[in-house]
This record gives structure tokens, C-alpha cells and sequence, in this order.
């Protein structure tokens, strides 16, 4: 996406980061990002959202392309685990319609059934296809001092859901356990690397539009300082990353880098 006003960065772009996971269940996505849907008709994200976002939509770009081009077959990813239903992350959702969709069911709740101020987030033509939904619920579990859901039991490593409502009703990040530690995809919980590093710093355009679109800003707020803590606990321990940054993009095509850019003016 090219927003207007540079995005995170001076005349820069923000992206929509997917996770393909391999598991001994199958391929595990994480979001989706825009499906071929939005490809074939941009306009049904609305007029708005074209002209404030200006999304490059190119059928490439899209996760089963991108499956696809890794000599894999979009019919193995078997799960679909989602930060949150808002319609940049579940576009590709029709694009592996026999994947089980998993879900916080109070984030599906949002989708299905939004109050007036949620409407505008939520996209049902991207799940009319009937998805095979999986409804979790908070049952106990805990995950370096959050609640978390164990994803797929019979796994061969954890993928776990953790709670962080107040971008949406059911916003959680997704941590996957690798052999070098935990990676979480924190969805929208942020949404600039320096929210989360010490000292924190976010540019002022982008701190307004969290605050704008959040459902919840207080819940939201305490869920980033709590990510904040997390980072500073385990720094070689979990790697965190947030949907719409593109220097994460950048460090994972160059694992020597740092997530930064110096363009951005923060304050």
C-alpha cells in the first residue's frame, strides 16, 4: 500500500505481512493479506479505502501466488490462523477454501455481527464462501505472561494465539516456535518497530490512526506496553514482528539488518 502522507516512511509503502508456515499438520498461513478477489475487483474495498491506502494489487503478490511460486500446492496450507478479521488480512481466505480458519470467536463475532463503528473494517463478501471456521476461546494456557490458545494440538512444534484485543474485539498475535526461538506476529498491535523498542517512538500520523481505528484504545495501549516489556525480557528469545511495516519485509530478505529507517520523523 502507498498511502498518502508516505505511510512509514517518507513517500514509503506499508505491506501486509503473511506467515506461511510448514508443520507436520500441513502449511499454516497467518493472515492472508489481500486474496485474488480484491485483484480482479479493487472496488470492493470501497472508494475510500482506494484513495487514502492505494494499494498495489497484483495477483503476485497475493499468498497463493506466492505459495504457488514456492513449488508448493495452495491445497496443503490446511489451517488459516488469523490476528484479526479486518478485511486487509482475510482477503485470501476464498483463495484456500478448504483450509480451517482459526479465529478468536470473539473477533468472529465482531465480523459477523459489527457494531455501527465496525462495520466499515469488516468485508462479508470475503467469507461468503463459507469458510470452515474454527472458534477459539481464552481457556487457561500461558505464554511468557500471556494467555494463549494452542493452535494444533498434534503439531510438531507450538503455534499459539495470544490475546491482544483493542485494534478489534478479537485481536490476537500469533507466536510460532522455531528451533532459534519464538517468533510472534503481533497483527496490528502495533504498527512501527519503534513502538516497541526503548525508548519507544511512533511518527504522530500513525499514532493518530491507531487511535482512530482501535476499538478500544485503553486495552490497546496496555497490550503495547506489555509488548514492550516482552521485548525488553526476551530480546534473543522472541522476535517480534507487526503487519504494515515494511522494514521487517526488509530484515527478513536480509537477516544482517535492523528494522529502521531513517526517513521516518518520529516525535
Amino acid at each position: 500500500m502507498c498511502p498518502w502522507g508516505g505511510g512509514l516512511a517518507g513517500g514509503g509503502r506499508m505491506v501486509c505481512h503473511v506467515l506461511l508456515v510448514e508443520d507436520a499438520n500441513g502449511l499454516v498461513l497467518v493472515d492472508t493479506g489481500f486474496g485474488t478477489a480484491e485483484v480482479r475487483n479493487p472496488r470492493r474495498l470501497g472508494r475510500a479505502f482506494g484513495a487514502l491506502a492505494r494499494p498495489k494489487l497484483e495477483h503476485a503478490e497475493t499468498a497463493v501466488a506466492q505459495v504457488r511460486a514456492l513449488g508448493l500446492d495452495p491445497a496443503d496450507v490446511r489451517h488459516i490462523v488469523l490476528t484479526h478479521l479486518d478485511f486487509d488480512h482475510a482477503g485470501g481466505l476464498a483463495d484456500f477454501p478448504d483450509a480451517q480458519v482459526h479465529v478468536f470467536a470473539r473477533e468472529h463475532e465482531a465480523a459477523t455481527s459489527p457494531a455501527p463503528r465496525e462495520r466499515p473494517r469488516y468485508l462479508a463478501a470475503q467469507w461468503e464462501h463459507g469458510p470452515h471456521w474454527m472458534k477459539h476461546q481464552v481457556e487457561g494456557d500461558e505464554w511468557l505472561g500471556f494467555e494463549s490458545v494452542r493452535v494444533l494440538p498434534g503439531g510438531n512444534g507450538d503455534l499459539l494465539m495470544i490475546p491482544l484485543p483493542g485494534h478489534t474485539r478479537g485481536h490476537t498475535g500469533i507466536a510460532v516456535q522455531r528451533p532459534e526461538g519464538w517468533l510472534l506476529h503481533c497483527g496490528d498491535a502495533y504498527f512501527f518497530h519503534g513502538e516497541v523498542e526503548t525508548p519507544h517512538r511512533c511518527p504522530a500520523t500513525l499514532r493518530a490512526y491507531q487511535s482512530l481505528t482501535g476499538v478500544n484504545s485503553k486495552l490497546r495501549l496496555q497490550n503495547l506496553e506489555r509488548l514492550r516489556e516482552l521485548a525488553a525480557r526476551h530480546p534473543g528469545d522472541v522476535e517480534m514482528l507487526c503487519s504494515h511495516d515494511p522494514s521487517y519485509l526488509k530484515r527478513a530478505r536480509d537477516p544482517h539488518g535492523t528494522p529502521r529507517d531513517e526517513r521516518v520523523p518520529v516525535d
